[in-house]
């Protein structure tokens, strides 16, 4: 009963006038923000902070959440239609979003996105609701060992996600984890790899790398091939919607995704982020049904799948910062940034002292999510005409996005310049047959590894021997040394399917 009680405090406090165009605009600008490839939700939010001094509490963090799970939707968009991922979480839905849009199927694909962001959205927003003070107890139980193995079983899981060569595979994890080097070191504060570059010393962006290796790589590409044999999206759309056989295949897999990002959404750091590679990764161990195409050349399911993992765990993830005052990512920091701003201390007492916005933020998430569904599936329509455009056209203006949403994050020249020379690196991948998106997770994990293993031989006094020792990190490392055996062992090798070269 308290807790229909306190959902409906919060639709009462939701359903106001003001807060519902606060919510509109979040949710607008997220979509907008996610489709413009560079321009994250971080960036937008560090914009925004200083416009929230004017208006409510309640309204200010509504508009910022709406901004955050916003730009999860539309950063699928990009992704399917142009291979461009503008945010971490759509690196994977790259893969078999970009091919199915190849094949004239962007419709469906961008469809399977947005149902499966909003199903995902929902039941995140209920765990959110009725679960967060014991799930936070589980958070809790996380300490930097146990960080430190569940991120090695998040890169054992991306060997999983390259299933062309293994070798190859385990060679672009190790040059995403050795780029994540580069930069200040966590301990003494010292610069490292950085070559006496003063720009390099705040390590090298996600986002430089993702453009360049998935944006600008794949223009190169194209452009060294004559116009008639280029492998690019063209106009021809075969139906805007699924078809039954595909909602059939994507409902098991968006419940899949949803289970997988509710869980991992709640663990502060990658947690939601690697809930999209893992999803992913599950889904490729599925067995596929007779008729189905196989992953990497436009299964609806590697779509999906990806995204209500990642909505998902961007919902849960509030979990942490509500109840706890705990921010699990940059996105969350910055919310509590804006909470301190109107005097509100962050953590459990939120929940008793101040109510009517805890709920009214948790309402307000089923509000935005079904304004999101209205906002995005319209627009699906017109995201395609623009496949229409003839790429002598397009290209240059993904090139100029690219570039003005690379500026943008740091206001430096330096960035446009190594997004270039990543391109050219890119391409080189191409033309070996290497998968980036292992390289971009070991990137993303390879600090967070690294801090976390410093910290659990400094409290352990550099004894090892900490990380089999605790049940909960042995159990992930177990996991991981599992999950390596089932990708080693040969019958799996000789089954694995060449899925993720792009021919």
């Amino acid at each position: 009963m308290d807790l229909i009680n306190n959902l409906t405090l919060g639709f009462g406090v939701a359903f106001t006038v003001q807060n519902l165009i606060y919510a509109f605009i979040g949710c607008l600008l997220g979509t907008l923000i996610g489709v413009l490839p560079g321009v994250g939700p971080v960036a937008t939010i560090a914009m925004l902070l200083p416009a929230t001094y004017a208006l409510p509490p309640v309204a200010a963090l509504i508009m910022l959440a709406g901004i955050y799970y916003g730009a999860q939707y539309g950063g699928s968009t990009t992704a399917i239609l142009v291979n461009l991922p503008g945010e971490a979480s759509s690196v994977v839905t790259v893969i078999d979003g970009h091919q199915m849009a190849k094949k004239g199927r962007a419709g469906p694909a961008l469809a399977a996105a947005g149902i499966g962001s909003f199903f995902a959205g929902c039941v995140g927003t209920l765990i959110l609701a009725a679960f967060a003070p014991p799930l936070t107890e589980v958070a809790f139980k996380f300490g930097p060992a146990e960080y430190f193995s569940l991120m090695v079983l998040g890169l054992i899981g991306a060997v999983v996600l390259a299933s062309g060569s293994l070798i190859k595979a385990v060679a672009m994890i190790i040059l995403g984890l050795l780029l994540g080097l580069v930069g200040t070191d966590v301990n003494s504060g010292v610069a490292r790899y950085s070559f006496g570059i003063p720009e390099l010393t705040d390590g090298i962006s996600f986002i430089v790398i993702a453009m360049g290796v998935f944006g600008y790589g794949e223009i190169i590409h194209n452009l060294s091939h004559p116009p008639e044999t280029r492998d690019v999206v063209t106009g021809k759309v075969e139906g805007i919607f699924p078809t039954a056989t595909d909602f059939k295949r994507m409902f098991p897999a968006i419940l899949r995704g949803t289970a997988l990002g509710s869980a991992l959404g709640i663990l502060p750091g990658g947690g939601a982020l690697l809930s999209a590679f893992a999803a992913y990764t599950i889904e490729k161990k599925t067995k596929l049904k007779p008729g189905e195409v196989p992953f990497g050349e436009g299964n609806i399911r590697g779509v999906a799948a990806p995204e209500a993992a990642n909505n998902a765990g961007s919902q849960t993830s509030f979990i942490p910062l509500l109840t706890l005052g705990i921010p699990p990512n940059a996105v969350m920091a910055l919310m509590v940034g804006a909470m301190t701003i109107h005097n509100i201390q962050p953590g459990p007492q939120v929940m008793t002292s101040n109510p009517e916005l805890f709920w009214g933020l948790i309402a307000s998430m089923w509000i935005g999510n079904l304004m999101l569904v209205i906002l995005n599936l319209p627009l699906i329509g017109i995201w395609i005409k623009l496949l229409t455009v003839p790429y002598r056209w397009l290209f240059p203006a993904i090139v100029l996005f690219c570039a003005i949403g690379v500026y943008s994050t740091n206001n430096n020249t330096f960035d446009i310049w190594m997004v270039a020379i990543f391109g050219f690196i890119g391409y080189t991948f191409i033309k070996l047959g290497c998968e980036p998106a292992p390289l971009l997770l070991g990137l993303i994990l390879g600090p967070m590894m690294e801090e976390n293993l410093r910290r659990s031989l400094l409290l352990s006094r550099g004894d090892w021997s900490v990380f089999v020792t605790r049940p909960l990190s042995a159990s992930l490392l177990a996991a991981a040394v599992l999950l390596l055996v089932v990708v080693l062992s040969p019958s799996i090798k000789k089954k694995s399917e060449e899925a993720f070269v792009e021919d």
